[in-house]
């Protein structure tokens, strides 16, 4: 159990975020309450605070009369705490301060440091594609990611190389002015043991399917008619699992998409197929004639113990046979998604992995690091699995490192998410011009994302306010179906609001 005491609320989540990473298996509660930071202190020599405190591990932190005072105690053992006098008065500035003080406290008291340093959100590649920008020399970046976000050698190294991607594909596009639409097919074959994302089983769901196709082509036609100031440029069809339609379906949601969308000036258009259990002939056919650009197949893993452990119902020899087929139906452009800190594997079974991946060769690769959401089974169930052995993160996604490189694909895009093994990174891997353009501009914040569906998110950017809102569509099935009138209203609501109807 870890507690945090607050004098100020401003850096809460900072704080709480920076905690849960050194701390990912403890409870931690914030209380908010006045208290004399130096009455904690028994002993105090410089700006070094001796202290002593008995039970729990305790932070306290107070920001007053232009002096940071932050107390991390522990068990009745003396620890080091810190006094630091306020130089620069700006938010930013005074957030880096309070997160570098807690940094060094909690890395002294675990003995641990964190592989991105102080950088606790999903984004941390933001700050080095501002600065490139900004124009700021590589070698300035580099310092201020080690300097002041005590970032390691080697996440600094990344997060540079995607911002230079990420910069040079973003000079060819005009993505303040154009727009991209994500379009949410909720159905999975089966859930599997890791996911928390908006999906629903065929099995449990598949009746409601025909249903949810009417809502979303309602949603469709309003979403054609909204926007009209900006150019329509990338469109992803996500999950779920959108090979879950039939053929017959998929040709109806690729049609309707086709005629009521302005599609003149879409440079990619990306279907997740997803599991390969789901993929046919008469499907990727259907993708094709349509012109989807690009399309994702994903594995997971080329281990059939751990496709059986985590409830995907398929097979290694699936993931090829649809592949292959991919290819023969003239797909050019397919990406492979793999996670990195499944159950049971360890670096043997991550090399055996890449080895088939590499006599596949994909165009594309997404590398994401095992991360235990809240809703997944393979933690609301967590007794059931309290056995189930895990590899070294660090380890199996330096391989994957290796093995990007070794066969040449380069890193272009880049994010974190919360509970992340080890707290590490995922990846997206690609060969020369085959980048996921609609991955940059979502990771990025460069562009507004209009999302239909179930579940579904949009973002609009307001770039000269510094300002992103977000309206979202309500998750479950049923009362999507049922209130999709309500959902297209809150859209075209918002839309008004902002003059951008």
């Amino acid at each position: 159990m870890i507690t945090i005491y607050l004098l100020n609320e401003d850096f809460e989540y900072d704080i709480h975020a920076l905690t849960k990473a050194f701390y990912p298996k403890e409870t931690i509660k914030v209380i908010k309450k006045s208290f004399d930071i130096f009455e904690l202190i028994e002993e105090r020599t410089g700006n070094l605070v001796l202290c002593k405190e008995e039970e729990e591990l305790k932070i306290y932190l107070s920001i007053t009369k232009g002096t940071i005072c932050l107390a991390v105690l522990k068990d009745g053992a003396e620890r080091i705490t810190y006094e630091e006098k306020i130089k620069d008065g700006s938010k930013s500035a005074l957030r880096n301060s309070v997160k570098q003080l807690l940094y060094n406290s909690l890395s002294k008291l675990s003995g641990y440091m964190l592989p991105w340093g102080t950088l606790t959100g999903v984004r941390p590649t933001k700050i080095a594609l501002e600065l490139l920008e900004n124009g700021v020399k590589d070698d300035e970046i580099e310092n201020r990611m080690k300097e002041v976000y005590y970032c390691s050698q080697e996440k600094t190294k990344l997060s540079l190389l995607v911002a230079q991607k990420e910069y040079e594909l973003l000079k060819e596009i005009d993505y303040q002015n154009s727009y991209s639409i994500y379009i949410g097919i909720p159905f999975c074959p089966s859930t599997c043991l890791y996911c928390s994302f908006t999906s629903y089983s065929l099995e449990r769901s598949g009746h409601l399917m025909e249903e949810y196709l009417q809502a979303l082509y309602k949603e469709i036609t309003f979403a054609g008619t909204c926007l009209k100031e900006k150019k329509l440029i990338t469109v992803y069809l996500g999950g779920g699992t959108p090979t879950t339609l039939t053929a017959k379906q998929l040709d109806g949601l690729l049609n309707h998409i086709k005629t009521n969308l302005t599609m003149s000036a879409v440079v990619e258009f990306t279907v997740e197929a997803g599991r390969p259990d789901s993929i046919t002939k008469e499907k990727l056919l259907v993708l094709k004639k349509h012109g989807i650009s690009r399309i994702s197949i994903n594995p997971q893993t080329m281990n059939q113990n751990t496709l059986d452990a985590i409830g995907r119902k398929h097979t290694v020899e699936e993931v090829k046979k649809a592949f292959l087929l991919a290819r023969e139906c003239g797909h050019d452009n397919i990406n492979m998604d793999l996670i990195i800190g499944l159950p049971l594997e360890d670096e043997k079974q991550v090399e055996y992995t890449l080895q088939e991946i590499g006599a596949l060769k994909p165009d594309s690769l997404t590398i994401h690091t095992l991360a235990l959401k809240r809703a997944a089974r393979l933690n609301t169930e967590k007794q059931s699995y309290q056995d189930i052995h895990y590899g070294d993160a660090k380890k199996m996604l330096f391989l994957t490192q290796e093995f990007a490189r070794i066969q040449g694909y380069e890193p272009y895009y880049l994010y974190r998410q919360k509970n992340m093994a080890e707290n590490l990174e995922n990846t997206g891997y690609a060969l020369k011009g085959k980048e996921g353009l609609y991955n940059i501009l979502i990771m990025e914040d460069k562009q507004t994302i209009l999302a239909l569906g179930a579940g579904a998110l949009s973002k609009f950017i307001f770039p000269k306010e510094n300002r992103i809102e977000r309206v979202e569509n309500v998750k479950s099935l049923k009362d999507y179906i049922e209130r999709i009138d309500e959902m297209i209203e809150r859209k075209h609501r918002f839309l008004l609001d902002n003059n951008m109807f």
